[in-house]
């Protein structure tokens, strides 16, 4: 049986490495990106440049020609511009963040590029729509529908946020997330691409490091409490986006070939709902947070209890 074609954009980057182990033995692959080294400065082998903000995909259309899948992990940041007023008002470059969000100072700046990245969802729909490919997968963020997590820490909210609820979110980039959603949802009817639905699977990755353990602390419980909750390993990345590349059926209740997937593991901790992944596309995730990184949560459960008892 012949390999699907599969299209990654963003190759060079974080998370499109973390599944190109098992991309490259299972596709036939056409990687992107506007550069070819990691954030290591490493070479990724086989990354073509491209830049998919421009506007005229005719220069770039070719790289979709005869796809199954694309899977979109393409990403700008904002460029940041330090201006006295901020320096005086934050004591920093303006980079504010509370729990992953960041604040509107330099919003501008944050706006436009989010716009940017908006714009090259729509690029990559259009071009895929153009080029009669299948099937998008989108690695989205957690952050489309962050502001729940503003009521489940102030303790307003209790049980899991489910990607059927509303998308809110209190800050540009958490915003645009939720755009490419709603942007795939209308793809996916057929009725802007000649009732030719596009399939869209928006995957809201949640915290796909192994690091995040070192900052426990038992002063910032909700801290320890969100970083255990929205782990991601590798395997569990790449397992849930290989079925959501490879299942062949992702229609919804209404008809429509659309799907919202929490990307976490099988967090103890979790705070977001899987049993959509679990039964669209058989995901069965195989890590736990709470087992990873048990050493250290109890490290930090000592500490505060030594702090509590002066022991």
């Amino acid at each position: 049986m012949p390999k699907l074609k599969v299209v990654v954009t963003g190759a060079a980057g974080f998370l499109a490495g973390r599944m190109l182990p098992t991309f490259r033995d299972r596709y036939e692959l056409v990687l992107l990106d506007v550069r070819t080294t990691n954030r290591d400065g490493e070479e990724v082998e086989g990354v073509e440049v491209c830049d998919l903000i421009e506007p005229d995909r005719d220069t770039y259309r070719h790289h979709f020609s005869g796809a199954d899948v694309v899977v979109h992990c393409g990403f700008t940041r904002a460029k940041l511009v330090e201006t006295p007023s901020d320096n005086a008002q934050s004591g920093s470059s303006g980079d504010i963040r509370f729990q992953g969000r960041s604040s509107n100072r330099g919003g501008d700046a944050r706006f436009e590029a989010e716009m940017a990245n908006v714009r090259m969802a729509y690029n990559v729909y259009q071009a895929c729509v153009e080029e009669g490919v299948r099937r998008v997968v989108v690695l989205s963020s957690n952050h489309a529908a962050d502001y729940y997590e503003v009521l489940i820490w102030n303790k307003q909210m209790g049980g899991l946020v489910t990607p059927d609820m509303p998308a809110y979110s209190d800050n540009f980039y958490g915003w645009a997330k939720g755009a490419y959603e709603s942007l795939g949802f209308t793809y996916a009817t057929g009725t802007v691409s000649d009732q030719k639905p596009l399939e869209v699977v928006q995957l809201r990755i949640g915290g796909p490091r192994e690091n995040d353990a070192d900052n426990f602390t038992h002063e910032r419980p909700e801290q320890m409490h969100r970083g255990l909750g929205c782990y991601l390993s590798a395997r569990d990345q790449t397992q849930l986006t290989v079925k959501s590349i490879e299942t062949p059926d992702i229609t919804n209740e209404l008809g429509v070939p659309f799907q919202i997937f929490y990307g976490i593991s099988d967090n103890t901790q979790k705070f977001w709902d899987l049993s959509n992944a679990r039964r669209v596309i058989g995901y069965e995730p195989e890590d736990d947070s709470s087992v990873k990184f048990g050493d250290r949560v109890g490290e930090v459960l000592k500490e505060a209890k030594e702090c509590k008892y002066g022991q």
